[in-house]
């Protein structure tokens, strides 16, 4: 008994003394309250006022925008490179894969060493500087701290690194656009050599010029917007809208093509030999794709998963089943029977036509941008075609410009509120839109046009000077013979198929 006495004794000695060492680690806190007393004048009047938290990421947001990056990525590679490759004779169509593949490459390469930063950052109303020449300041080792790029909603930033590759594969299907339009008959060399050219002097100062600006974070004031303003590319400072690209993309890209159709000529054989497409189920492909991405590039577009990205993902959609029935009602009723190669030439129309007012019109602009895009497109690679008289191989005028300007021109129409639009900003301040009674849609579509032309001028004349220029360096045809025998095997050693 006496054992079990002591034991019980030494049990609950023990028990308060673990109880004891349990709250030892309490009393550290009290020479806390030594600098606390000290640090009393800090809530003295006099003091500075705690920084704000820095604004974080919104997870959902950036998961958005890199599934978004690779949508846009897969409508070049395999997306647009099927579309086209069908659409030529087989004895080309190893060739069209190879310039789009190689295209894609080199110009995601160069957005990285010098675009990117051109486009993207402060400069002139014209160009970017070189702050981010090989995206430099995107990313600090030392501190392991990325950099942060604006959305349209203040403290709402991404990773700059998300928004340097969605922008990156923006201008990569750009310039692989431009193929189409000389498809079968150009040297790969000269093909190399233009694109680093324009994109250069075309693409990259383009796309400064319409989506530049300093971001909703950068409007704290009334007092500071003119100053604000001044830093923003030339056509956003005009207010031209362009929600995903119909001027930066497709104008741009339509317009070079068309030039580089005239310059470098029609393909052998032109208007007396048939040309037709080799492969329509694979254009089919590719144009089905192309739709499935296009919802990456439009509604990524918003740069958050909100609201505006669900508007930009309905609009797409619903416009290009629009514009796939009117095309193929106005061919059924004008050429007699309704074609697979109308269809997916239909949705891309609608695709095109959509871009610049995905997010800028509300869902009555997307009926009539889809139904209309496709009867316009429909009359631009064929009656217009015949008129210009340019062997632009796979109608990228005829869709990618003339779609791109219908769209842009539309988008200041049916933003308006009254046409079910959602308006625009009239304050970065405060977040005011426009309201439906102050909402002109005359002066919008002025300065849509406006912003148009501009684009036409600029990549026309910088097309032309830099065909010329890789003319007098390389040529920019293959000799007859070679263009006879197809350029999978004269230029690229290779055959698409074995027979």
């Amino acid at each position: 008994m006496k054992r079990i006495l002591l034991s019980l004794a030494l049990w609950g000695l023990m028990s308060l003394g673990g109880a004891a060492l349990a709250q030892e680690p309490a009393k550290p806190a009290e020479p806390a309250a030594v600098p606390a007393a000290t640090a009393t004048p800090a809530a003295t009047p006099t003091a500075e006022p705690a920084a704000a938290p820095t604004p974080m990421p919104n997870k959902g947001d950036v998961s958005w925008m890199l599934v978004s990056t690779a949508l846009v990525l897969m409508m070049s590679v395999p997306a647009l490179a099927l579309f086209y490759g069908g659409m030529v004779r087989s004895k080309n169509m190893l060739s069209v894969l190879m310039q789009v593949f190689a295209v894609f490459s080199l110009i995601s390469v160069l957005w990285c060493v010098y675009g990117y930063s051109l486009a993207f950052t402060e400069g002139n109303s014209f160009f970017g500087g070189f702050d981010r020449l090989f995206l430099n300041g995107t990313f600090d080792s030392a501190k392991g701290e990325f950099a942060m790029a604006a959305t349209f909603s203040k403290n709402t930033p991404i990773p700059e690194l998300v928004f340097v590759a969605f922008q990156a594969t923006f201008a990569a299907i750009t310039c692989c656009l431009i193929l189409g339009a000389f498809a079968e008959r150009a040297k790969f060399s000269a093909v190399l050599i233009f694109m680093v050219l324009w994109f250069t002097f075309s693409y990259a100062p383009i796309a400064h010029m319409v989506w530049f600006w300093p971001g909703p974070d950068a409007y704290t004031a009334a007092n500071v917007v003119d100053a604000q303003n001044a830093k923003a590319g030339l056509l956003w400072q005009w207010g031209a809208l362009d929600f995903a690209g119909g001027t930066v993309v497709h104008i741009n890209a339509g317009i070079a093509g068309l030039v580089g159709a005239y310059v470098i000529g029609r393909r052998v054989g032109f208007g007396k030999e048939a040309m037709s497409p080799h492969n329509l189920p694979m254009t089919m492909i590719g144009a089905s794709l192309l739709w499935t991405g296009w919802f990456g590039f439009n509604a990524g577009s918003a740069l958050e998963a909100g609201n505006s990205a669900a508007l930009a993902f309905m609009n797409t959609y619903l416009a290009t089943a629009c514009a796939v029935l009117s095309w193929m009602f106005g061919e059924w009723l004008f050429k007699g029977k309704p074609s697979m190669l109308g269809a997916a030439s239909g949705a891309v129309a609608g695709l095109v036509a959509i871009t610049p007012a995905a997010g800028n019109v509300g869902i009555p602009g997307a009926f009539v941008i889809g139904i209309v895009a496709g009867l316009v497109c429909l009359w631009g690679v064929n009656g217009l075609k015949k008129i210009l008289g340019a062997d632009d191989s796979l109608d990228v005028f005829g869709v990618h410009a003339v779609g791109g300007i219908l769209g842009a021109l539309l988008t200041g129409v049916f933003n308006s509120p009254n046409l079910g639009g959602p308006s625009f900003p009239a304050s970065w301040v405060t977040g005011a839109m426009t309201t439906a009674a102050d909402y002109s849609i005359l002066s919008q579509v002025i300065i849509q046009a406006k912003a148009v032309g501009v684009t036409v001028i600029w990549t026309a004349v910088v097309a032309f000077i830099a065909f010329k220029i890789a003319d007098l360096m390389v040529g920019l045809r293959v000799p007859e013979e070679e263009e006879r025998e197809g350029l999978d095997t004269t230029s690229h050693g290779e055959a698409a198929y074995h027979m």
